[in-house]
Order: structure tokens, then sequence, then C-alpha cells
């Protein structure tokens, strides 16, 4: 019998409850996954702290694993696809599960160089990294200030800015500078005097500023060094962009979910050829999953956790 996770109602982890369950049979434009690992992200626990959408709902927006059964004539992101392919996936629901069944369009083949754990948490992070870049333009020659740099968005800004040719300045934790100079960054550790620290790393002047922490400095020191509010965007401070006339974006808006559907194919290409790569700090049994996401929730995990069945 498969096992899922499902939240129950609005609120923590303590409304997640792990189930049996039916997988449904694929139809056309479906396949089944026999889950190696599911990906773990912040937006598991907050979507459901939100009260936004349906209750029950199934948690996890991507996996990577081996297909067990295919729809009538279906093909993948990648195109043809066959029971025992390596995979990933999203975006789907319902991810932290043992088999699932998906939308055929959000499958990708899994590259051989990747791990299962890698696979599972790949795209989330990616996607919206690559978001940030385009909607603030960023290009050849830019400098750029990230907040929250050594998170999982941020090393996928600071690796996709290297490929632009952008220079990045990062704020993180003193502890975890080492990650942000790891990925070519410029480590500044954030709290009090750090727009005269960001000052002095970029004397040539900040392009852009990419929020992935959603604080008040972030935002207050984002618009003190960059002048064109087009070239600030957020994916944590929704409020203080809509007082303050700066770009917010989330993956359930319509044109962030059409720009990161249009950028999976290539980031799973780049991380095949190892030109981007997921840190994994941790692995977890799927039955551990709220001990999982109490640790995610609880910042500065060092890397990106997996849950596997």
């Amino acid at each position: 019998m498969a096992h899922h996770w499902i939240a129950t109602r609005p609120g923590g982890p303590d409304v997640f409850s792990y189930e049996e369950y039916d997988v449904p049979a694929p139809q056309h434009g479906e396949v089944t996954i026999e889950v190696r690992a599911a990906g773990m992200n912040p937006a598991d626990a907050k979507h459901v702290a939100s009260g936004a959408g349906d209750f029950p709902r199934g948690l996890g927006y991507e996996v990577a694993g081996v297909v067990s059964a295919v729809g009538p004539d279906t093909e993948t992101g990648s195109g043809a696809v066959a029971v025992g392919d390596e995979v990933l996936a999203f975006r789907i629901s319902g991810g932290w599960a043992t088999d699932v069944t998906v939308p055929a369009a959000d499958v990708f083949a899994k590259p051989a160089s990747l791990s299962f754990g890698e696979a599972a948490n790949l795209l989330l992070a990616g996607t919206t990294a690559a978001e940030m870049l385009q909607v603030t333009g960023v290009a050849e020659g830019d400098t750029v200030l990230v907040h929250g740099a050594s998170g999982a968005v941020g090393v996928s800004v600071l690796q996709q800015a290297a490929r632009i040719g952008a220079r990045v300045i990062g704020t993180a934790s003193p502890a975890s500078h080492d990650v942000v100079t790891r990925f070519d960054g410029v480590p500044v550790a954030y709290g009090p005097g750090l727009e005269q620290r960001v000052r002095e790393s970029a004397p040539e002047g900040v392009a852009a500023a990419l929020d992935c922490v959603g604080t008040d400095e972030a935002v207050d020191v984002s618009l003190a060094l960059v002048a064109d509010r087009s070239r600030i965007v957020t994916i944590a401070a929704a409020d203080r962009a809509r007082e303050a006339g700066f770009t917010h974006i989330a993956g359930a808006m319509p044109a962030s979910k059409a720009y990161r559907a249009s950028v999976r194919a290539d980031l799973v290409d780049l991380a095949g050829s190892r030109q981007l790569v997921v840190p994994v700090a941790r692995t977890f049994a799927l039955a551990d999953a709220v001990e999982a996401i109490e640790l995610l929730m609880g910042q500065h995990p060092g890397g990106k956790l997996v849950l596997e069945p």
C-alpha cells in the first residue's frame, strides 16, 4: 500500500498526517512515479499555514524517482517515456509520498549525474532564482545584492548570476560565509551596518537587489542602494513591495508560474552538466517528515533536505 503526507487543515506541522492511500492509475497525459526522493521547501509548510487552497491537501511540490506506469499516448516534458525511466518532477502536488501520479508535462528525464536527492530539490529553488534574475534584468557586468545568499534560492541565484557574468554581494551569517564564497559571491554579514558594508564591498554601486528573506533590514537596504525600483525583487516581503513600489513574485502568480515552467528543462540540463549544483545537507525517512520540516523552518539547515521513502 502506498503512503503519503497530507495537511488535514490550515496550521503548522501538527496538522500533517501520514496516511495510506490508493494511487490513481495514470490517464492520458499522466505518469505514476515510484518516489525515491522528495524535495523539501519552506513553501511546503508556509502554504499550509496560510490556509490557501482546499483541504485536506497533499504536501510536497517536487520529487525524483522511477516511472512505474504511463498513461496512454503520453510524453513527458522531455519527450518519450517508459516504465523504469528515472525522472524528476516539478511543479506537482503531493510529492511527500511513496508513489504519486502526476501530469507528464511536469516530468523530466533525470540526468544520470544527479542523485535522486539532488534532482528532487533542483527546480523549485532553481526556477525561483531564475525568475528573480529575469525580472530585475540582471546582465553581464552588473553588481547584484542578494539577501539570504546561503539559502537554497540564494545559492541558485549565485550560480546562475555567475553564468550571466554578474558580480554578487551576498548577505549571510558569518557561519555561512563559506557557502557564499564557494559559489563565487562576496559575503557580507547581515545586521546593523549592513548598508555601509555593502557599499564598501561594491564601490561601483549596486545595480539590482534580490531579497530571499523578507526582513525589513533587507528591504530598507535594497531601497537605499538601488534607485531603480524595477530592479528590486522580493519573494518574501509582499506587503513592503506593494507599499514601496518594487516587485514581488510568487509561484502562484500566473506570470511567475508560466516563466518558471518555461525554464525547467534548461535548468535540468545545467544541473546534469554540473553547471548548477544542489547542496544536500541531510536525508530523512519519509515517515519523519515532521522532524525534517521543523528543522527546515528553524532556519540554517546547511543545504537542502531530502525525504526518502
